[in-house]
Order: structure tokens, then C-alpha cells, then sequence
């Protein structure tokens, strides 16, 4: 089996939901769709996956060998911030991006602000009946948990996951992440409009059905 299940192999089992396109998978991955494909095909010659208008996961022992490979390997090397927002992914549990990285994900990657490589949280809405699921799930690959941000001289890495508990969870879909309502974003980015205000403006040109009315030029700084 360990032959066949590299980190690419691993990665895509472990992002396929039954009844996914190649593409699909892919996309959640954010990884090249001929390097998912190429994985694909291995799994499927060893029997790891079938593809029957859609991929499915013929046996969950596979899947929990595959965690395990891919647990075992940020352990060796930590996630890159790129990875932790693929990590999330692999668990069992339904979660969405909220608060600063809902921000991220609207903007599509174009807004970042507050975070930096050496510093840098990743912030999840999960439902409170998983929070010790998820905490335990994180453990596995190393990542600090917690329901508030902590300082940076706590922890032994930059990155940390910023856990928001909600009774239940409303989640969309944009380009391959689960984020929170794009309404939901907009009230929270206006009540830390100094913050954001810039995200804003942002978000108005890039989809034709808002009209925030939210104007912002940055300003130019005298050169000495």
C-alpha cells in the first residue's frame, strides 16, 4: 500500500467526497489537475478508488492509512501556510473559513492583513459538538488549536488555528474553499471598517451584484 500513497497520492484520497470529478478534487487540493490525475490513475491501478461517474474510496482502511501518511509527514516537516489551508480538508467534519480569511477567501486572495509567515493564524468556523474532534485532529499534525489567538512568543511556530464554535454552520463554496456567507464577511468586515475598508471596495468591483457604496484610494506618502 505505502508504496502507492505518496503525498500527492495521500492528499487526494483524502480530499476525494464520493461522486467528485478529478477537477473537483483538484481544486480543493489547489494542485495542478494533471498532478491530481497522474494520482488518480495510480490509486485506481492499485485499487484504492474506482471512478464511476465520480471517484469514490473503495475501502476507509485506505483513508486512514493515507491520514496517517500525511499526520506522519508534517510531523517531519511542518505545514507551509499553503498546506494548512488544504489540512482542514482531510478531516471528517464539515468547517468554513470565517473572520480575516473568510476576508481571504472572498477577495480571492487579493485582501491580507494582520498576519505574516512568521505569525500566522488560520481562522475556522466548526460546529461546538466537533471542537474536541477538531482539536484532536490538529494535534495529529502538529498545529496548535485554540478559541482565541494566541501571542506569538507561546507558541513553537508561526502557524495556529483559531477555532470559532457555532451551533451549526452555513457554508459556501468559493474557488475550493468552504467560507462563511459572503454577507456574513461584509457585516463583520464593517464592523472593523478601518480594518477593511479597503476589502471592501475591493469586493464592490469584483462582484457586479454588490453596491457598498465604498470609495478608497490609498494615499500617497511624500518621498523626502
Amino acid at each position: 500500500m505505502y508504496e502507492v500513497l505518496d503525498d500527492t497520492a495521500a492528499q487526494t484520497i483524502l480530499a476525494i467526497e464520493s461522486g467528485d470529478s478529478i477537477r473537483r478534487v483538484a481544486q480543493h487540493l489547489h494542485t495542478p489537475y494533471e498532478t491530481v490525475r497522474q494520482a488518480v490513475n495510480r490509486l485506481e491501478d492499485a485499487g484504492y478508488v474506482a471512478y464511476d461517474d465520480g471517484l469514490t474510496v473503495v475501502d476507509e482502511r485506505v483513508r486512514d492509512a493515507a491520514r496517517e501518511l500525511v499526520a506522519a509527514s508534517a510531523g517531519v516537516s511542518p505545514p507551509s501556510i499553503e498546506e494548512a489551508y488544504v489540512i482542514p480538508q482531510f478531516s471528517d467534519w464539515p468547517f468554513a473559513f470565517t473572520r480575516i480569511d473568510a476576508v481571504y477567501v472572498w477577495t480571492q486572495g487579493g485582501y491580507q492583513v494582520g498576519r505574516n509567515p512568521d505569525d500566522y493564524p488560520l481562522f475556522l468556523a466548526v460546529r461546538e459538538q466537533d471542537v474536541d474532534a477538531w482539536e484532536a485532529f490538529f494535534e495529529s499534525f502538529d498545529l496548535p488549536t485554540a478559541v482565541e489567538r494566541q501571542p506569538r512568543d507561546e507558541l513553537d511556530g508561526p502557524l495556529q488555528v483559531v477555532l470559532e464554535p457555532r451551533p451549526s454552520l452555513d457554508i459556501e463554496d468559493v474557488g475550493g474553499y468552504p467560507v462563511i456567507p459572503r454577507a456574513e464577511t461584509i457585516e463583520y468586515m464593517r464592523e472593523n471598517y478601518a480594518q477593511f475598508q479597503s476589502a471592501l471596495a475591493m469586493l464592490d468591483r469584483m462582484y457586479e451584484d454588490l453596491d457598498l457604496g465604498v470609495t478608497y484610494r490609498e494615499t500617497e506618502r511624500a518621498q523626502p
